[in-house]
């Protein structure tokens, strides 16, 4: 169970790292990782993880919950599979700070849901954030040099709405299980939904050197089993919009790297845009730690 006694305020600061190490993929996919094989490095991320987390944990969903085994496979897809692997064809194909700043209509998604199916509308001030969270990454769009490329914007746009649609219904559909074990079966079955697709799609691996190793072990080890359960572990105990939020703060990571180490352009219009997000996402935070009325139970 989740301890309600724990400050909403360094929940979030311990859920924020996930998406503070998430910035890193576009980075890492780009500059240490072989070209053109978007759905392995998915896969090398992903089944590596969930396989390492199920047998430390050694915890079974409910054999005979259909149900549960049913919802389960969704979140999996929704969260893992296929948000990997549209994760991974938009960091093949755009710059990070172009491919993740879809991302900010995640959290204004997350509010839809909760507004139309939870039947509880969001506060006032996180809407207004949700909308300044947008127009401040319209504003990092606006940088000079920024490169579009269709198939990787639509590809990040459809990843942005598998992932908010997989923190909404990770709540609603939480499962009796501590969130390693969670976290774990749903690595795993993406992983294995992947599979198929990085061996009929990608070419094969060529040999690989020292620095792709090193890469994909920091996508699996960091980028996918820690950033992943601390995920989890916050959408257990933060509402919905807070966690959805935190995801604007990939994008954010990513523009920082792309200017400390590959020397992208960090200026003017899009430091202003930056310091908008930030503020946006302070404000939701704010707004949703405040008391609100109990929902209704489904």
């Amino acid at each position: 169970m989740p301890d309600n006694r724990t400050s909403p305020w360094l929940n979030a600061l311990i859920t924020a790292a996930a998406p503070v190490i998430w910035g890193s993929t576009y980075i890492v996919t780009t500059e240490l990782l072989p070209p053109e094989r978007p759905f392995t490095a998915a896969l090398l991320r992903t089944l590596p993880a969930g396989l390492l987390l199920v047998l430390w944990c050694r915890r079974w969903p409910a054999w005979g919950d259909w149900t549960g085994w049913w919802r389960l496979l969704v979140l999996a897809a929704l969260n893992i599979g296929v948000f990997q692997a549209l994760l991974f064809v938009a960091a093949y194909r755009l710059p990070g700070g172009v491919a993740a700043v879809v991302g900010a209509i995640g959290p204004l998604v997350v509010m839809g849901l909760t507004w139309a199916l939870d039947h509880r509308r969001p506060p006032a001030l996180a809407l207004a954030a949700g909308a300044v969270g947008v127009a401040g990454m319209a504003a990092l769009l606006l940088a000079p040099g920024a490169r579009w490329d269709m198939l990787g914007v639509a590809a990040a746009l459809a990843g942005t709405l598998c992932m908010a649609a997989g923190t909404f219904w990770s709540r609603r559909w939480r499962p009796s299980l501590p969130v390693l074990a969670f976290t774990g079966w749903q690595l795993l079955a993406g992983g294995v939904m992947l599979a198929p697709w990085a061996w009929w799609v990608d070419p094969p691996l060529p040999t690989l050197t020292a620095t792709h190793v090193g890469g994909y072990l920091y996508l699996s080890s960091v980028g996918a089993l820690l950033s992943y359960a601390l995920w989890f572990r916050g959408v257990e105990r933060l509402p919905s919009v807070a966690v959805s939020s935190l995801l604007l703060l990939s994008p954010v990571t990513a523009v920082v790297l792309g200017w400390a180490l590959l020397d992208q352009a960090l200026r003017g219009l899009s430091l202003v845009g930056m310091l908008v997000v930030l503020a946006s996402i302070l404000a939701v935070q704010w707004a949703m730690s405040r008391p609100a009325a109990p929902s209704r139970s489904l």
